[in-house]
């Protein structure tokens, strides 16, 4: 498989997947500039070498085609000036006028693309449904963006002689410019970016390379939108430490009293048949032993702490205890491998903080001590920049659905594409 590092971009031009889905405020001015950041390694390797990169990538979910506050005009400036040179920009990424401007770039030049989502063919699917439309109406319409798509890929591919995906956020999507124009390229001419790689190898390091013991920590509110990662750890780790909302409902499930707290009532039964199956596969299940309560859902609510099997009515547990925290950090110092996914609590509030920061402190430790610890998910990633630690954990990863999915064993068609399996 073809590397970045060892790639020569001169004189070539390189179609690059980026992620610059980055928020901006009601000025359309970035709040945040991480994405774009993470980016600049391969864009500035493609420049030093003497290429010319096609810079494309989506921002947001525009619903029409195109929607002026989803324009990527809005950071070309800061791009530009991150980058070192006066980057161009294409107010369409697929009409003539942006493959004219393609082909005339030269050596050290960049090409930024407008948003790739202001064609419905980026992600393949119909917007212009009405909502009343019968099955055959939305069958015909999914048929010919599909078509439209084919045609779509290959004037995204004309612009250039090679293809870089960076995007490692968009890794799960089967795009247009995620997976499907990797096939217009031959294996020499296609490859990930140094971002990509990392997470690539970030991921892998995790899930197939593992030093033991290795400790998954599996936050959230639902058990529900976590079952098929659950089960896939379930045949890796040594322990799963359950935190958040959903430690309610296992905690319910074995006869306890969870007062107001988060719940689904329809999942008990799931509850008790996930802890067979880690009890069949020799998994340890962590769970909390303490909680501190709250008598709202509110930063300024009444608090108190309480074994978490007897929360009373009228009152949530919003965080772990103090011996919830012994616990969990017991556990996580003594391991080797780390995923961290989910906050232990609704740090979001300050009053409620205490619990995730303790965990993050602990995955910290471990890290000093050896172990390699993987962040991922958005609320982790916020809780580890919250709090400061981000640059103390190994490795903290920049995608959610896709960091999601590779945890749960799927094959990533961003991933499939340039490996090609």
């Amino acid at each position: 498989m073809q590397t970045i590092e060892k790639f020569d971009f001169s004189g070539k031009k390189a179609f690059v997947r980026v992620d610059f889905n980055v928020p901006l405020d009601e000025n359309f001015r970035i709040t945040d500039d991480t994405r774009i950041r993470a980016a600049l390694p391969t864009l500035k390797k493609i420049l030093s070498d003497g290429g010319s990169p096609i810079i494309a990538s989506h921002l947001g979910r525009p619903k029409k085609n195109p929607d002026a506050k989803f324009s990527l005009k809005h950071i070309l400036s800061h791009v530009s000036e991150l980058l070192g040179v006066d980057v161009k920009f294409a107010p369409d990424c697929a009409n003539e006028d942006a493959a004219t401007m393609a082909a005339g770039l030269k050596s050290g030049e960049a090409l930024l693309l407008e948003n790739l989502r202001f064609y419905a063919e980026e992600e393949g699917k119909p917007r212009d449904l009405a909502d009343d439309a019968s099955d055959d109406e939305k069958t015909t319409a999914k048929k010919a963006v599909k078509e439209r798509q084919k045609e779509f890929v290959k004037k995204l591919a004309s612009y250039a002689d090679c293809y870089v995906n960076d995007a490692f956020g968009t890794a799960h999507r089967a795009h247009a410019s995620t997976a499907l124009i990797a096939d217009c390229f031959d294996a020499d001419n296609k490859m990930f970016g140094y971002l990509m790689e990392k997470e690539v190898d970030a991921v892998q390091k995790v899930m197939s390379d593992i030093n033991r013991p290795f400790t998954a920590i599996m936050g959230g509110s639902k058990v529900s939108s976590k079952i098929e990662i659950i089960e896939n750890l379930l045949t890796k780790v040594d322990n799963l430490i359950i935190a958040g909302g959903m430690t309610y409902t296992f905690i319910k499930a074995l006869g306890g009293k969870t007062g107001n707290s988060i719940c689904e009532d329809d999942k008990l039964d799931l509850a008790l048949e996930l802890l067979d199956k880690a009890k069949k596969n020799g998994v340890h299940i962590v769970l909390a032993v303490d909680v501190k309560m709250a008598d709202s859902f509110s930063n300024d609510a009444k608090t108190g702490f309480v074994k978490v099997d007897e929360i009373p009515d009228g009152w949530e547990g919003l965080d772990i205890g103090p011996e919830t925290e012994k616990v969990f950090a017991e556990v996580i110092k003594l391991s080797k491998t780390i995923l961290w996914n989910g906050p232990a609590g609704v740090f979001e509030f300050e009053n409620f903080t205490h619990g995730t920061r303790s965990v993050g402190e602990a995955v910290v430790d471990a890290t000093k001590d050896g172990a390699f610890s993987l962040v991922g998910g958005g609320d982790s990633v916020a809780a580890v920049n919250k709090f400061g630690i981000a640059d103390k954990v190994s490795y903290v990863s920049t995608g959610g659905g896709a960091l999601l999915e590779a945890i749960e064993g799927r094959s990533l068609p961003g991933i499939a594409a340039i490996r090609g399996y």
